[in-house]
């Protein structure tokens, strides 16, 4: 018979899930043996929050659900800021904690945290894993954490369970993935719900595409719908390449830097079709008044934004439907698109300080740098705004961030993780000094594993987005400055190779020099903050 922990193992392997992200304890002994003896790589992290970032990352990057592996007590607790993070960014998540011995839970309290009452807010489903039913838990655990919307489901694993003989031990993986359904429209009574009729009876469309299409596979349906009824595509933060960014009809990002503009552009459409558009990706409140066509793969159930029509099934196919059957002219001219994205580009570029290193020369610069198919992971941050809208991408999952939670800290284990599963394709790290003070002992982690990221840091020593906010209330930088470090030296000490940059000339000759192949390079970009007053 097998044990409870060589079955959660083998749901891991039947998923092919080739990595756990996390830190041990007692509870942890048989579940990572059983983990090595099925040839999955255990990744210690530092800490379990960023352990915790790194299977969420995992999953961003291959699509199957990341896992996450703590401790009882602290360790459970440490990892709660990961399980939010994969709730508000729809990632299928499972997060794994140790707990007490069974017979002991109710009277000991050393130690002792309830996991349901904890992890309850913030997971779709928890559970206690028993012998008797390992296996319905697990399969539960799979459909649950990738059913739409996707997300995290916690399961607490007792010492005294983990090495015990499950008495449900089948290994039966339940479908991750959806296959193609009926549509169904919802309209109220006397709204034309047919959304062809309605795209040929616009004049100005506009398409606002996110997640939900990203996690659909709909890029080629997209452009193709685009292309036929010219129709500008604006792309939410976390679905950056959906519509590929050196298309004529990709128009822009939303709530990025230079918001306004976009939001300007999107009042002057009379007609938006949500494409698997996920509200919970908005700063700013939906403004446009025009009517919105939801098509996702579930209802709109936020009404954060109004949709006259809802359009629910595989968002993929729907588009497809809607790209086969269009017969009108372009509504949109190549030009007009182009004209939009050059005032776009005026706005990006505001507030450059002439011979100072401006937080957009670092984006271009490295970018120009850069090949063509390098992945980009952005922290949260002044600096992200500008990363969400300037860095260029044509492929979906092409950028990495968390813009629901919007956790500051994700993107360097979201990096060491991209450079880890996928080493052959080139991955940058955005992130500032303020998020890489939060996990920057995971650059030991980077070199450890031989991975090789680039990570730029931006360093103005501040808490830039709330330092801004207190100067607009004409208050004094209290609590958001920061002692100055000396960035490089200590990625030295972490085994990092490492630069220096404070000006366009010099941070050019760090990117032309060759950076090793086993360990992450890091270099410390000196910006000059004034820009960023001026954007934001």
């Amino acid at each position: 018979m097998a044990t409870v922990s060589e079955v959660i193992a083998g749901y891991l392997d039947a998923a092919e899930i080739g990595h756990v992200f996390g830190y041990p304890g007692d509870p942890s002994v048989e579940v990572i043996e059983a983990f090595r003896q099925a040839g999955i790589r255990f990744v210690l992290g530092r800490r379990e929050g960023t352990a915790g970032l790194m299977a969420l990352a995992y999953s961003q990057v291959t699509g199957r659900p990341g896992v996450a592996l703590s401790t009882l007590g602290p360790g459970s607790s440490n990892l709660t800021n990961a399980v939010a993070t994969a709730l508000l960014d729809r990632v299928p998540l499972i997060a794994i904690s140790g707990q007490i011995e069974t017979r002991r839970e109710a009277v000991f309290t050393h130690q002792v945290l309830d996991h349901a009452r904890m992890f309850g807010p913030i997971s779709k489903w928890t559970a206690e894993l028993r012998a008797s039913a390992a296996g319905a838990t697990l399969r539960r655990a799979f459909r649950t954490a990738t059913a739409e919307r996707p997300g995290p489901v916690h399961l607490t694993t007792p010492a005294d369970v983990v090495g015990a003989e499950a008495g449900d031990a089948a290994i039966a993986l339940p479908p991750l993935r959806p296959a193609a359904t009926a549509v169904q429209v919802f309209a109220d009574p006397g709204v034309v719900a047919d959304p062809l009729k309605r795209l040929a009876a616009a004049r100005r469309p506009v398409i606002v595409a996110g997640i939900g299409a990203l996690r659909a596979g709909a890029t080629a349906p997209l452009v193709r719908l685009a292309e036929a009824a010219g129709i500008p595509v604006v792309t939410s933060p976390m679905a950056k390449g959906l519509m590929p960014e050196d298309h004529p009809y990709f128009a822009s990002v939303l709530d990025m830097a230079c918001n306004d503009v976009v939001w300007d552009f999107l009042k002057g459409a009379d007609l938006i079709v949500c494409a698997g558009f996920d509200a919970v990706e908005l700063i700013k409140s939906w403004t446009p008044k025009a009517p919105v066509v939801h098509i996702d793969a579930i209802p709109n159930i936020d009404q954060v934004y109004p949709a006259e029509v809802e359009v629910v099934g595989d968002v993929a196919a729907i588009l497809a439907s809607l790209a086969d059957g269009w017969q009108g002219e372009p509504r949109w001219r190549e030009a007009e698109v182009a004209e939009h994205r050059e005032t776009l580009s005026k706005a990006y570029y505001e507030g450059r300080v002439a011979g100072a290193l401006n937080p957009t020369d670092v984006i271009d610069q490295v970018r120009a740098a850069m090949p063509a198919e390098s992945r980009a992971t952005a922290d949260v941050g002044s600096h992200k705004l500008l990363v969400g809208q300037g860095w260029r991408t044509s492929v979906p999952g092409g950028v990495l961030m968390t813009n629901g939670l919007s956790s500051m800290g994700y993107s360097l284990p979201g990096a060491i993780t991209a450079a880890l599963v996928e080493p052959e394709r080139p991955c940058v790290c955005f992130t500032g000094d303020g998020g890489l003070a939060m996990v920057q002992s995971e650059l030991a982690l980077g070199a450890e594993l031989k991975t090789a990221p680039l990570v730029v840091v931006f360093c103005d020593d501040s808490l830039n987005r709330i330092e801004l906010k207190q100067m607009r209330r004409q208050y004094p930088a209290e609590g958001t400055r920061m002692m100055p470090v000396d960035v490089a030296r200590a990625a030295e000490a972490m085994n990092c190779h490492a630069l220096a940059a404070d000006s366009p000339a010099s941070l050019d000759a760090a990117l032309a020099q060759s950076r090793p192949t086993d360990r992450p390079t890091v270099i410390a970009a000196r910006i000059d903050p004034q820009q960023y007053a001026a954007q934001f």
